[in-house]
């Protein structure tokens, strides 16, 4: 939940998330279909706190957290909820952007989130003081970094290494984007898509959404027990 991206390409959809983590944290259970009180949904399972970092709706709905906003803030001992459960709760809701403009986020740590709604991508942020809500451009292509890990200057790094890949891909799919996800810089440890910073944080996980008119699937490498999962509505 720390670098996600936003590609309309052939006809679908492709929202790429990798999870970068304290490798403290508990292993997430693996992407499994869940029924909620409206709809079926899939997502990845933080174990921890049971809520999720990426989620998909059987409609194509989807959206994916990236701890912090704009800018890095300093971390409290203590919040009120998980930023996971806020994530499913938007998501039960079956009107994401509305009930993001009426939640209480109070007491709940700073975050990012790619909505897309409808087929309309969204990306809403919480300051830990203040809401924003920015409609976004489905055909442009977009990159995000965690301001809790990447320091502006990196996050513009990292945004100029993915325009350059996207400028020198001519045929951009699923396999091609979660290829720039993996192996993007990888002599970087600290800085690259796939990270290990002093084996105390690091890259755990890809997640991938591909949606198009006919279908919806969900694509999982967990990097950790090398192990690949692939669930379709």
């Amino acid at each position: 939940m720390c670098t996600v991206s936003f590609v309309y390409a052939n006809n679908s959809f492709l929202l790429t998330s990798n999870r970068d983590e304290k490798i403290t944290r508990p292993s997430a259970i693996e992407p499994k279909i869940y029924q909620s009180t409206t709809k079926k949904i899939i997502y990845p399972k933080d174990a921890k706190a049971g809520g999720t970092w990426f989620v998909v709706d059987e409609f194509g709905n989807t959206i994916i957290l990236l701890n912090g906003g704009k800018t890095k803030h300093i971390a409290k001992d203590k919040y009120r909820m998980s930023r996971g459960l806020i994530v499913l709760e938007l998501m039960e809701s079956n009107a994401i952007v509305s009930t993001w403009k009426t939640i209480d986020l109070t007491d709940i740590e700073p975050f990012t989130l790619l909505v897309l709604e409808d087929k309309k991508p969204f990306q809403l942020q919480w300051s830990g003081e203040e809401k924003s809500t920015l409609e976004l451009n489905a055909n442009q292509t977009y990159i995000w970094s965690s301001s809790t890990l990447y320091s502006p200057e990196i996050q513009q790094q990292r945004a100029d290494w993915f325009f350059k890949f996207m400028s020198e891909n001519e045929t951009i799919s699923a396999e091609s984007m979660k290829f720039f996800h993996k192996h993007t810089e990888p002599a970087d440890s600290k800085n690259g898509l796939i990270i290990n910073r002093d084996n105390l944080y690091k890259t755990l996980s890809v997640t991938q959404a591909v949606i198009s008119t006919t279908s919806i699937q969900v694509n999982h490498s967990d990097l950790v027990q090398n192990e690949e999962y692939s669930i379709t509505f």
